[in-house]
């Protein structure tokens, strides 16, 4: 078995995330692009005459400046944080592009003991039929159960398994002491639970000679196993009656354990399986696993967000249809599926029933890959949760694995994308989120940094086409503001807090273009924007604020200083594609406060220090080309402030 689940995992391989695949994408694209571009202009420059070294370095630096060779480092950076917020929150990532893939989530598959409710079972009913005995029903309960009782203050309490302590603790407060029973009858055999049987066997010395075998777990494996009820033999009738206890109990959100023996004269040996026929039926146990406080509104958000909860669990189906209820995690026209169902089923034709499911009942771990894999072919980004060795697979084929921080199994967390440290479905709801607002943040400074360079080119290009006698911007100073723009202010942009109304969105296809219509014409006019207003503050050095023999000098300068302002500008407009900066509030992000403060003075240092002026070879201007160009600088807010007025 162990071999088959590793042969299993090495079968899903390692899949690349949506933001990955976009990435190579861009990186191609904007290579071609760039040195499409640098390599015109370099030709357009020889025909025009200019010299072969100088419009060669030209080419090069604006190859550098053009492509944002540091938004992979950006992007690292900005998951890394993202990373870091979200380990605050309970979840733990172990592959920081998962972050993103969390934003596409459209379906969170989740088991439902521990993450959608408490894991703190409590016996809430004891039924025996007509003519049992509840001491024989609650030792049965007591014995067939590894959980070890401890008394406290005159108070029952046990350890183990949240089903078996409520049931040694129901047993103890009746009366029936587990560790009394077993020290005067230990415990000879033991067939345990596992999700397949789902039923677990014990074997004791009998009261006066011979040997018992308890036997507890699902009524639906039990009851067709045992042939007697406590008086005799049991007929349709009694049947019918323990079914319908079971269906009532199932129905009010009780987890239903049916409890049954069986005397022996001789012992089974190790085959207890063998064993497991002709039981004496003794009667359900109702337990209650309570919901999370938080998970209804969690689910509701989920539901908000456009994403599908679904509940896989091994319980009956209508205590998974009433915890659902419950949970408000089921809605109208949605269909319940058994894993006896699903068996049944094709893959097509699980595909079809998955889409419209959202609770799978009475399923075994290895139903939850056919599951996942049904969802993904319907187009779903798929979340699922898990803990034990069998949910390994399922875990690597989702989208995104969520193993259990506190029940979870090594094996598990090995597969598992993220872990939940808290074991609740709740925190998967609250990564979403953060992711959603990593991928808005990782489009952002995309946004910036290519509207950035937008400019800078058609700054060169145009100033080129028109041979306007000389470049507007020197190599060295191409260099300096890829290095002042291109990195503080992207990175204050990673770490924008959540928009407002983020998870009121549907979840993103993750098979759609980063570069989509809306995003490249922003790109496009906004780098038109940045261009267009280089090219008037270096239009204006040349003639109307140019100073006589100084005009290309002038013209340079302000043409260099315009540039890397108006980029330090525009980082602001660039924190929401449709909200107000005056709205959100300028101040809202104190890191791009101090990337603004901070490159604004490493740039005024470069302009108004000498020694630094002949390196960069600008010239001191004078109070109109000061005024000019901080009024060029500043443009871009009320003009991209106009556009989003506009949009909305």
């Amino acid at each position: 078995q162990m071999g088959r689940i590793a042969g299993l995992l090495l079968e899903e391989g390692e899949s690349q995330t949506p933001l990955q695949k976009k990435m190579a994408e861009i990186s191609k694209t904007l290579s071609f692009l760039c040195l499409a571009v640098c390599g015109v202009m370099f030709g357009l420059g020889l025909l025009q005459g200019k010299d072969l070294l100088g419009m060669f370095l030209t080419a090069v630096s604006l190859a550098v400046a053009a492509i944002p060779e540091g938004l992979p480092a950006i992007v690292t950076i900005v998951l890394a944080m993202g990373v870091q917020r979200m380990a605050g929150r309970g979840a733990i990532v172990k592959r920081l592009p998962a972050v993103e893939t969390l934003g596409c989530a459209s379906v969170i598959c989740s088991d439902k003991t521990g993450t959608l409710t408490q894991n703190r079972m409590t016996a809430k009913e004891l039924w025996v039929p007509q003519g049992g005995a509840r001491r024989e029903a609650l030792t049965a309960g007591a014995l067939c159960s590894d959980a070890k009782l401890t008394w406290s203050g005159g108070t029952p309490t046990a350890e183990g398994d949240p089903t078996e302590t409520a049931l040694v603790e129901a047993a103890a407060r009746e009366g029936v002491d587990q560790r009394q029973l077993e020290s005067r009858r230990p415990r000879a055999g033991e067939a345990p639970f596992d999700s397949e049987r789902k039923r677990m066997s014990v074997l004791y010395p009998g009261p006066g000679g011979g040997w018992v075998l308890y036997v507890k777990g699902a009524p639906d494996v039990v009851l067709p196993r045992c042939s007697a009820g406590p008086t005799g033999p049991m007929g349709e009738t009694e049947r019918r009656r323990v079914l319908e206890v079971n269906d009532s109990m199932a129905g009010r959100a009780l987890r239903v354990i049916a409890v049954a023996s069986r005397k022996l004269e001789r012992s089974p040996g190790e085959n207890l399986e063998g064993a497991e026929e002709q039981l004496t039926f003794l009667g359900l146990f109702g337990l209650m696993d309570p919901p999370r406080p938080e998970a209804r509104a969690a689910v509701s958000r989920c539901h908000m967000a456009g994403g599908r909860p679904v509940m896989i669990t091994g319980d009956h189906r209508a205590t998974a249809a009433a915890v659902a209820r419950a949970l408000d995690l089921s809605r109208p026209g949605d269909k319940i599926l058994t894993g006896a169902e699903l068996e049944r089923m094709s893959q097509e034709e699980l595909e079809r029933a998955a889409e419209r499911t959202s609770v799978f009942a009475r399923v075994a771990p290895e139903h939850k890959t056919r599951i996942v894999k049904a969802l993904q072919k319907r187009g779903h980004v798929v979340a699922m949760t898990g803990d034990g060795v069998n949910d390994a697979p399922a875990l690597k084929a989702a989208d995104i694995g969520c193993a259990m921080g506190r029940a979870g199994t090594d094996v598990a967390k090995g597969a598992a994308d993220m872990i939940l440290t808290d074991d609740n479905f709740a925190t998967i709801v609250a990564a979403i989120e953060e992711g959603r607002g990593i991928y808005s943040n990782i489009r952002k400074a995309i946004h910036y940094l290519l509207s950035c360079n937008i400019g800078e080119i058609i700054t060169i290009f145009v100033a080129t086409l028109l041979d306007l006698g000389q470049m507007p911007l020197v190599p060295v100073q191409l260099l300096w503001l890829n290095l002042v723009t291109d990195s503080l202010p992207a990175l204050a942009l990673g770490v924008e807090p959540v928009e407002e109304g983020v998870m009121e969105q549907r979840p993103r296809d993750a098979r759609a273009e980063l570069f989509d219509r809306r995003f490249s014409l922003r790109l496009a006019w906004q780098g038109l924007m940045v261009g267009g207003l280089t090219l008037a503050a270096y239009y204006l050095g040349l003639t109307r604020l140019s100073r006589p023999g100084l005009e290309g000098a002038a013209a340079n300068t302000m043409a260099f200083a315009t540039l890397t302002m108006c980029q330090l500008f525009h980082a602001f407009n660039v924190r929401s594609e449709e909200q107000s900066l005056f709205h959100m509030g300028p101040l809202s992000n104190p890191a791009m406060v101090r990337a603004f403060v901070t490159g604004m003075l490493l740039q005024l240092a470069v302009l108004l220090l000498p020694p630094l002026q002949g390196v960069f070879s600008v010239i001191p201007m004078d109070g109109e080309q000061w005024l000019a160009v901080l009024l060029l600088a500043a443009a871009p807010i009320p003009i991209c402030e106009g556009a989003k007025v506009v949009r909305r």
